[in-house]
């Protein structure tokens, strides 16, 4: 499946680009040209790995914005988490805000029964670890230089974590069906993973090499994008740096998936960068590529692709008018809260991006795009975004998890709507032992420490 995914939207961008010519016989002999990419090495001069701009109360404040808006976008796709547009309409109106999460538990999804509003999934107990796996790499580093992530380093940590687990289900005692489920559900959450970071650990090849390939089935998931975000936050302003750490880190993603991995945490650096506007994250798509993948043959950089079918997505609903409106049999929930143009360009992107549906809503592809059609339909505006990904459905929770992870550090965390921030915060905290503030905090502290260190360069994995 994973091999064979990027040919349903590929002819679409082939046909709007003519970046290709295949074929013999051809009368082109010299086809089109790809637009000239900078060479990302030169686009950014980051061989520092920190930040300097940002006073300590603003990036204290993006840094929780980041965690919190992507625990909001969480939380309001966790009631409907794999469910199509309709289902959603039908049962929900138009989602806008926190509800109840009835729903049974699972390991990658809630762990208990009809949670709150506020609640969520594992996208934020990934960005609760990997805040601490970074600060673990802050400690750690803080004689050597710069920060850098190590992949060997990651799989000691999952796999200490996996072993904890083990342990607690050993330790759970009674007859009591409830706690051994609890129990259970903890374990399975990092089964999967543990079985690639253990032969990565131990350096057995055939064995890491396996484990990927099973890795939920051996799809395409979104796996790397699940912490992504975070390892933007740790270095904020800083997106080359960030996608270098990410895609060092993406153990679990296979293909193109590692590069989408990397982007996901260089969207949110940028998101850092005093005075970001969309031309910032524009950029960043075109010129962060240290990997090469711009250079791949035959397919190319399928992630940039995806950035302008979205490009093109939004172009082709917002040209939608009034008059297009009045000859349309919509079907507008009541609780609706726009006009009915915006609701009719919305249901055309919805169209439009059903078209690129995956076999599975969590491949890597998918979310991707979703995640960068919602950017720009809603001109980066959080609520608007938060909107658009929970009510097309599918994986809303993963893909409002990072949407809501961008946007949060774009707007930080005043920026947030104050009701849902202040239940996200207050849930997460007494119901979900997460301390969003306690991390945010912490991980403050530690890029803060950095900026009085030397500027001496490091590479990924040492």
């Amino acid at each position: 499946m994973a091999l064979t995914t990027p040919v349903r939207f590929f002819p679409l961008v082939l046909m709007a680009t003519g970046w290709f010519s295949f074929g013999c016989g051809t009368e082109n002999p010299l086809p089109p040209q790809p637009p000239h990419i900078p060479d990302p090495v030169t686009a950014y001069d980051e061989e520092d790995y920190q930040d300097h701009t940002l006073s300590d109360s603003l990036l204290y404040d993006k840094i929780l914005g980041s965690l919190v808006g992507s625990a909001i976008g969480d939380a309001m796709g966790a009631p409907t988490e794999m469910w199509n547009q309709p289902d959603i309409s039908d049962e929900y109106g138009h989602v806008d805000s926190l509800d109840l999460v009835l729903r049974e538990p699972s390991p990658e999804g809630p762990w208990n029964y009809n949670l709150p509003p506020g609640a969520g999934t594992d996208d934020t107990r990934w960005k609760a670890l990997m805040t601490d796996y970074t600060l673990r790499e802050h400690d750690f580093r803080s004689a050597n230089g710069p920060l850098v992530f190590s992949a060997a380093r990651f799989s000691e940590f999952i796999n200490e974590r996996y072993a904890v687990s083990i342990d607690e289900l050993k330790a759970t005692t009674g007859l009591a069906p409830e706690p051994l489920e609890d129990a259970m559900r903890r374990l399975t959450w990092l089964q999967e993973w543990a079985r690639v970071t253990r032969a990565y650990a131990a350096g057995d090849l055939d064995g890491y090499r396996n484990a990927l390939a099973r890795f939920y089935g051996g799809e395409m998931s979104c796996a790397g994008m699940l912490y992504a975000p975070v390892i933007g936050a740790a270095y904020p302003g800083r997106p080359l740096a960030a996608y270098r750490g990410a895609y060092e880190l993406g153990l679990f993603d296979l293909g193109y998936a590692r590069d989408i991995t990397g982007l996901t945490a260089a969207l949110t650096a940028a998101a850092f960068t005093p005075g970001a506007s969309p031309e910032t994250f524009v950029q960043v798509m075109r010129e962060v590529d240290p990997e090469g993948f711009f250079r791949s043959r035959l397919l190319g950089r399928v992630a940039y692709q995806q950035f302008r079918q979205a490009r093109g997505i939004v172009r082709i609903a917002r040209r939608l008018n009034r008059e297009d409106v009045r000859e349309m049999k919509l079907r507008i929930p009541e609780s609706y809260p726009y006009d009915s143009l915006t609701y009719a360009q919305t249901q055309k992107a919805y169209e439009l991006l059903a078209q690129s549906r995956q076999d599975v809503p969590f491949h890597a592809g998918e979310i991707n795009l979703i995640n960068l059609t919602a950017l720009l339909f809603s001109d980066y505006a959080f609520a608007p975004a938060m909107e658009f990904v929970v009510n097309y459905g599918r994986d809303n929770d993963t893909v409002a998890a990072v949407t809501g992870a961008i946007l949060g550090a774009l707007h930080g965390f005043r920026g947030l709507p104050v009701d849902q921030r202040e239940m996200v915060l207050r849930v997460n905290r007494e119901v979900l032992e997460i301390d969003l503030e306690a991390h945010a905090a912490a991980l403050t502290q530690a890029v803060l420490a950095r900026r009085a260190l030397p500027n001496t360069a490091a590479e990924p994995g040492s």
